[in-house]
């Protein structure tokens, strides 16, 4: 009999729990905080180079992230060296680099998504995020470009441009190929929006 009286106990107490989330938090799991709000500007969705998995960039909320488009075939992909150190250097402080390759500029893009990222990983180690080749320039343009170009009113007009978006996801900054990774005004702008 007294088998029988503790079971139903047992069992309302299981229920109350769940019923209250207490259980949830007997398992070992943390309150859960509001997550931050998705900024507009990474309201977007892409495909992953390496293997066409979805990516959406909300994920990267709360990050300051370095856009910028490639190329393999350009007098600046040498640049794929300096924005792997500067994210290697950067990444534990909440920055990312955001790849994306496109054969808008000369043709310098011709690859396909495979061989594109096998360039990237085998000739400079890139281990920054890399999305699928895209529109980024003119008529077509992908919708975070229209977005970047938007906010700064200044176009993509080579390969290597790149476009700044501090943590709250605000643009705060566009520079021209020419400014390499490691100049220290980019790197001054980078660590002011990691602030």
């Amino acid at each position: 009999m007294k088998h029988h009286t503790t079971f139903p106990l047992a069992l309302c107490l299981v229920l109350a729990s769940v019923g209250t989330g207490v259980g949830a938090w007997a398992q070992g799991s943390a309150p859960q905080t509001p997550a931050k709000a998705c900024p507009a500007i990474l309201q977007h969705q892409f495909s992953r180079l390496q293997d066409d998995a979805p990516q959406n960039l909300c994920q990267y909320t709360g990050k300051a992230v370095l856009v910028v488009n490639t190329a393999s075939y350009c007098g600046f992909t040498s640049q794929y060296q300096g924005l792997e150190a500067l994210y290697a250097k950067y990444e534990k402080s909440g920055l990312v680099v955001l790849g994306f390759p496109s054969n808008d500029f000369g043709k310098q893009e011709p690859g396909t998504s495979k061989e594109i990222a096998d360039f990237c990983f085998n000739t400079y180690g890139v281990k920054f995020p890399m999305l699928s080749k895209s529109v980024v320039s003119g008529p077509g343009k992908n919708p975070l470009y229209v977005a970047l170009e938007k906010a700064t009113g200044k176009p993509a007009k080579w390969n290597f441009h790149k476009y700044l978006i501090d943590r709250s996801g605000k643009v705060v900054a566009s520079f021209p190929s020419s400014v390499e990774p490691e100049d220290p005004k980019l790197v001054a702008a980078v660590t002011h929006a990691l602030q």
